[in-house]
Formats: structure tokens, C-alpha cells, sequence
């Protein structure tokens, strides 16, 4: 069930992404008129815009949240060739601004000789880092040494892609077993010119970067990349958008003891999807990633979904007006896309095992008091919908590997904005809910309180 919103958004030009912060409660957007605008979310579920202000003399590209330990802490990069570190303080020099909020500087990253295309904090764990990739084709990966102070930032790697950047993510796992790993995407238009996705990661020995891997295979130009949450898996999996959606694995291979090199991977691709038939300019997973949005210039977005068999299909679509688009039988009319069968052939090889890479421990829904309980969503807005009929398990999967039968999660209500090409989820609650965005040009963009049920099961 999707039910649309509007938000008149009050920019002056074209909006260029839009960011939730880690709860989901605040998200800020960015645009060509050189503006950012922060919104909180109500008790009601309004969004009320409460800070706005010009933060580059060129277009802002991208926004971005760091995470709630370091503070409200905002990056912004531009086509003025920066990029920029806000902090949100509370006034209280005199009575007049005691108590407000207000958005302040700290610092600015001036490194970069042109546009900055994208900007990223890196995961929590690894500390206050900031990363930046440019259209030099330059990452810079920036660190603040006292989290108490933003106004010191020490340019600690300095890596050179050769070709023009437009996309950067990192892994998120905290697994000692992963060393610090991050893709980054071109933009280049050459196709002659294969491996516009470049995978990196960090070397113990070196205290460097070090390309790790190339997806040759990917010749197009590269609007968006995503890293999937890791939630214990031994591999990683990419979402890229380019002129389709790709969904790769990499599966890191057993290193030589006496190796000081970076991890080799095996590179399998486990999804493609044409179905937008144009460009896709963003992809996002949800926070248990067993779900992908994207976003392209159909004017659609489009929610993939695997099953047990690893077998990715779409399971929704969104118009641009904020309904679901459907065909005669009323479901999406994509439901039954799916992975040629040259990409099926190439997994489901480990005898039935991979299946139960794609369920995982059972988690308990908010309650009330606790301290996911104030992000439960109002009773007001939960709308009742026919769910999709759970799969039963296969009688081939080895039946030690489950302590109990698949069971049905709560359903739980999720909150999403849709704006023109951008796709991101925020974190509502512990259970499964996702937020969407996609561009709009001076207008308004709608927001959807999306229901969606997942599947647990609990391992021995």
C-alpha cells in the first residue's frame, strides 16, 4: 500500500539528492539554487522545514548525515569545487537564541581542482572520516582527529581512479575479516573504456589503499553505487545504476599467508535489469538489504526483491504522482521479471546451502517505552492490504541449518520520500521499512508510507 504525500520543497531550482539521518527523523536536501534545507519530522508525520541556507556559490550535488555518536553533522560537496562541514548547535549566548537551533560552518575542503561529485562519511566504526570523490578523478579520504572539533579536518589518502568520478559508497560491514573497502564509480561517457567501477581497500601493511578489484564488465557511464548492509555474510554485494540495474557479488578468495597484497575477489553478477529502459541515477537498499530501489528517467521507481533461490524480480512500481503502477491483474506489472537464465545458471551451485545465506535471526518489533518505540508509526496512517503469500521452505534445503519454520514479522509501517533521481532508505525501526527519492524540477515531492512484510528464521 503506498499512500502519497506532498511537500511544497521552496527550492528555486532543480533538487539534487535528498538525505535521511540514521533514525530517519530528519532529512536534508540540496540543489542548484546553492541551497540546503534540513526537515524534521513531526509527531503527526508532517515534515516542517526548519533550517535553510546557501552553502556553495555553485550547484550542491549531494548531502549527507554522519552518524548521531559524532553530533548533527551535515557534508555537502559542489560544483564550486568544495566541500563543506556543518554542525547544528543550540543558541544559548542570550535569551533571544536560547534554546534554536542553528546550522554553522566548520570547515570547508578546498583539495579538489574541480566539481565534487559526491561525499560520504565513512562507517561509524571506523571513526570521523569523510570521503570525496571529484571529477579529476581524485578520492580523498579526510579524518577529524577530536571528534569535538569540526573545524580540523587532515587529508589522510589521496587516490587517483584515472578516470572522472561520479559515485562513491563504502562497504559498511565492521567484520574484523573485512579491512575498510569502498567502490567508486565513473561517469566518463568513453564506452571503449571498460572498469568504470573500481573497488579499494585498505592494507594493513602499506597503511594505503589499493585497488583491489574492476568491474570490466561494467562500460557504461555510472550514475550511482551502493554497497549492501552486511549483516554476517562472508561476501559483499553492489548495486550499481547505469543504463540498467546491476547487482553484483563478490566473494573474496583465500589469501596466501604470506600475501600482503589486497583481497581478490570472485565477481559474480546476480541481477540486470533493463525495465526502466533508460537511465537509472540511483539505487538503495534497504537496512537488512533484502530490498533494492531504483530510480531512473521512466519517471518510475522500482523495488527488486530476491527469494530463496536467489532469484531477483520486481515487486513494485511507483509513478511519478506517488501511485503504484499496475497492469490488468492489478499487481505490478513487473512482478514476474526476472534474471535471464544466464545469470540463474551461474549461482545456486552449493547444494542447496545458498539459501539460507538470506535469512537472519529473529528480531523483536518496537515496543512501547523501549528505544525504538517513539519510531513506531501513528495508528492513524497504517493502512490494511492483502500481503504477498509466504513461500514455504523447499523440502531440498538441509534441514539442520533452521532451528524453526519460517514465520512472518509484524507488519511495520515504513516512511518514504520520493523525489527525481535520487533513492535512499532510513532507518525507521528494527523491523523491515525503506524511504524512496526521486528529482523534481522547482516542484514538490511526495512522500509514501510504504507497508511491507518480511520473513525470519532463526539459525541453531
Amino acid at each position: 500500500m503506498f499512500v502519497a504525500r506532498s511537500i511544497a520543497a521552496d527550492h528555486k531550482d532543480l533538487i539534487h539528492d535528498v538525505s535521511y539521518d540514521f533514525h530517519g527523523r530528519r532529512m536534508a536536501t540540496c540543489s542548484s539554487d546553492q541551497s540546503v534545507k534540513v526537515w524534521d519530522k513531526s509527531e503527526n508525520g508532517e515534515w516542517h522545514c526548519t533550517a535553510s541556507w546557501k552553502t556553495h556559490s555553485g550547484s550542491v550535488w549531494r548531502v549527507t548525515w554522519a552518524h548521531p555518536e559524532f553530533g548533527q553533522v551535515l557534508a555537502s560537496c559542489s560544483f564550486d569545487r568544495t566541500a563543506a562541514v556543518w554542525e547544528e548547535i543550540v543558541g544559548e549566548s542570550n535569551d533571544k537564541q536560547r534554546g534554536l537551533s542553528h546550522w554553522i560552518k566548520r570547515t570547508t575542503l578546498v583539495d579538489s581542482r574541480t566539481s565534487v561529485t559526491d561525499v560520504k562519511f565513512a562507517p561509524k566504526h571506523m571513526g570521523l572520516m569523510l570521503t570525496t570523490c571529484s571529477a579529476d578523478g581524485v578520492v580523498r579520504i579526510y579524518e577529524a582527529p577530536d571528534v569535538m572539533n569540526l573545524s580540523q579536518w587532515s587529508l589522510q589518502h589521496e587516490i587517483s581512479c584515472k578516470l572522472s568520478c561520479s559515485c562513491i559508497s563504502w562497504n559498511p560491514s565492521s567484520s574484523r575479516a573485512h579491512p575498510p573497502m569502498f567502490a567508486v564509480g565513473s561517469d566518463d561517457s568513453n564506452v571503449t573504456y571498460g572498469g568504470k567501477v573500481q573497488i579499494y581497500e585498505y592494507n594493513e601493511n602499506t597503511r594505503k589503499y589499493a585497488k583491489a578489484e574492476t568491474l570490466v564488465t561494467v562500460t557504461d557511464a555510472v550514475h550511482d553505487i551502493a554497497f549492501a548492509p552486511n549483516l554476517g555474510r562472508s561476501f559483499h554485494v553492489l548495486a550499481i545504476a547505469t543504463k540498467d540495474v546491476r547487482i553484483f557479488k563478490l566473494v573474496p578468495m583465500r589469501k596466501e599467508s604470506t600475501s600482503t597484497g589486497p583481497t581478490k575477489f570472485e565477481v559474480q553478477i546476480v541481477a540486470q535489469f533493463d525495465n526502466h529502459n533508460s537511465q537509472v541515477w540511483r539505487v538503495s537498499w534497504n537496512i537488512t538489504s533484502t530490498l533494492l530501489a531504483s530510480s531512473g528517467d521512466d519517471g518510475c521507481v522500482r523495488l527488486w526483491k530476491a527469494n530463496y533461490m536467489d532469484n531477483w524480480k520486481c515487486t513494485g512500481i511507483l509513478k511519478g504522482d506517488g501511485s503504484p503502477l499496475t497492469g490488468s491483474s492489478g499487481q505490478p506489472t513487473a512482478m514476474s521479471t526476472m534474471v535471464g537464465s544466464s545469470v540463474q545458471s551461474s549461482q545456486n551451485t552449493l547444494n542447496g546451502m545458498s539459501a539460507g545465506r538470506y535469512f537472519f535471526p529473529p528480531l523483536d518489533p518496537p515496543r512501547a517505552g523501549s528505544r525504538y518505540g517513539h519510531l513506531l508509526p501513528p495508528s492513524s496512517l497504517i493502512e490494511h492490504c492483502d500481503a504477498e503469500p509466504i513461500q514455504p521452505l523447499p523440502a531440498a534445503l538441509p534441514h539442520r541449518l533452521y532451528s524453526r519454520a519460517l514465520l512472518p514479522l509484524p507488519e511495520a509501517e515504513g516512511h518514504a520520500a520520493y523525489l527525481r533521481t535520487s533513492v535512499n532508505f532510513a532507518l525507521q525501526s528494527v523491523v523491515e521499512t525503506f524511504s524512496i527519492q526521486k528529482w523534481i524540477l522547482r516542484g514538490n515531492f511526495r512522500l509514501w508510507s510504504i507497508k511491507c512484510q518480511t520473513m525470519q528464521m532463526g539459525f541453531t
